[in-house]
């Protein structure tokens, strides 16, 4: 059976909200075992082993306050279009989730028939957030395409570097250790630091955090694709 849905909360309440909204407007698998901020590595695992379309995420779940919870949600990211459900929130803190590659962000009491559209739209590759965060995706735009010098330049650099060197640094940039890299590749600490040492010399810096820089301009910044971006419409329901 394919899944193209995951709604994930330890809320059974919210749960049965978002259930009945959807209908059956797709096969759906519920991840709802007492998820904690300190496991979102095993629903990253579930998402990897679904590979559902749409991720329909708790946003208390996420724990952005604790150190790992911006990077955790970018891995989640990186496997599903994702919904934050949420209480009110700044444009900022949204803002902050359409960075780390949020597609979409709606109010836990939206009326049910638009979070359908909401899934849907998100599915379709658009965005649904508050409109005012339009400009901001312009202005990223602008800020990127200033940029493309410095991105060649630094595209050049990375690809010096071997797949694990490439992998070691993009989990640098991620905020990973050197204990949770090496668990995660399945090497020793020690080797990791050689791969480091040898990264830093191709790449002519000296310290993660220039590592880290340099990353962040391969990535532009954290922001999202941005052509789906600017391909998207831009979606906010009615208040």
């Amino acid at each position: 059976m394919t899944n193209n849905l995951i709604l994930a909360s330890s809320y059974l309440d919210r749960l049965d909200s978002w259930k009945e909204g959807l209908g059956d407007y797709s096969n759906t698998s519920l991840i709802i075992d007492r998820l904690k901020i300190d496991r979102l590595d095993t629903l990253r695992d579930d998402v990897v082993r679904i590979k559902p379309e749409v991720l329909l995420l708790d946003y208390d779940l996420l724990g952005l306050n604790a150190s790992n919870g911006s990077a955790s949600l970018r891995r989640l990211c990186s496997e599903a279009k994702t919904i934050i459900m949420t209480g009110v929130i700044s444009e900022n803190v949204e803002w902050d989730l359409v960075k780390a590659g949020v597609r979409g962000c709606c109010q836990n009491d939206i009326p049910q028939k638009f979070l359908k559209q909401a899934v849907m739209a998100v599915q379709q590759g658009e965005l649904w957030i508050r409109r005012s965060l339009a400009c901001r995706l312009i202005d990223e735009l602008g800020k990127t395409t200033s940029k493309n010098k410095a991105y060649r330049a630094t595209l050049g650099l990375l690809n010096k570097l071997t797949q694990r060197e490439y992998d070691i640094a993009v989990r640098v940039g991620n905020g990973e250790n050197n204990k949770q890299i090496a668990q995660a590749c399945g090497i020793t600490e020690r080797t990791v630091k050689a791969h480091l040492t040898e990264i830093f010399q191709k790449l002519e810096i000296t310290d993660r955090v220039n590592l880290a820089l340099v990353l962040s301009s391969d990535y532009g910044d954290g922001l999202i694709d941005l052509d789906i971006s600017l391909n998207s419409r831009l979606e906010q329901p009615p208040p």
